[in-house]
């Protein structure tokens, strides 16, 4: 069963597992279950995809119940009338501890055109583990808020490499290595990019809206190793 954060007439809000599909397309490669599916099964009626998250991020993700609420949350997504935040564990430590990316980002393809792309990012909580990897005997990481102000491709994923600072379990952008470690050493098999925060006006009342997507048990159980704790609130 999916985790339905919210639900009324106009719109579903879902906590979207990682590394499940949202639907088909070619860039999911050979997928077998897809998000819209198992909501339908499990609600019943339409369901029209409001915005997409990667195959491998999980958290908040909107589905509207019919085709004008679906356009009307994606003018808010297209105008950034709306504010998302994501958790992000990256290798090293940002700094400074509070920065932005600005850097252009081309779409699903690579050799498309760049169009501007920026991402706020602030370092919530670091931690060095006495492990060997490479030439360094212990390994740092951080644990990132990063807030688009655009919806690029991968585009945290994209920026965090950019700034030689990946998500831990990016297949595409980040390093094998520290992939590895943290299978061999922690047991977390997924990427480490949760979309924790979605801010945004109801389509059909206009009320202001934020929904929280709790973390699962692998990216929480990580957090408390780490002795990591999150804000209560979202300022």
């Amino acid at each position: 069963m999916l985790e339905i954060l919210h639900q009324d007439d106009a719109l579903i809000a879902v906590n979207k597992p990682a590394n499940l599909a949202v639907h088909r397309s070619r860039m999911v490669g050979n997928a077998e279950e897809f998000l819209v599916d198992r909501l339908r099964e499990q609600l019943g009626g339409s369901v029209h995809l409001a915005h997409r998250l990667d195959r491998a991020t999980s958290g908040v993700l909107l589905v509207a119940r019919s085709r004008d609420i679906a356009a009307r949350l994606g003018e808010q997504f297209m105008g950034r009338h709306l504010r998302k935040k994501y958790l992000a564990v990256v290798r090293g430590w940002p700094e400074p501890a509070q920065g932005l990316v600005d850097y252009p980002l081309p779409g699903s393809r690579e050799t498309g055109p760049r169009r501007e792309a920026r991402t706020h990012y602030e370092r919530l909580a670091t931690v060095e583990v006495p492990i060997a990897l490479g030439r360094y005997p212990q390994q740092r990481y951080a644990l990132l808020l990063a807030e688009p102000e655009s919806g690029r491709f991968r585009q945290i994923r994209k920026h965090l490499a950019h700034i030689h600072h990946p998500v831990i379990g990016d297949c595409q952008h980040g390093r094998g290595d520290h992939n590895r470690l943290y299978k061999q050493h922690f047991g977390c098999h997924r990427m480490l990019l949760h979309a924790w925060r979605l801010r945004f006006a109801h389509p059909a009342t206009g009320a202001l809206m934020e929904i929280e997507a709790p973390l699962d048990a692998a990216y929480a159980e990580l957090l408390a190793r780490f002795g990591w704790t999150l804000k209560a609130s979202s300022e």
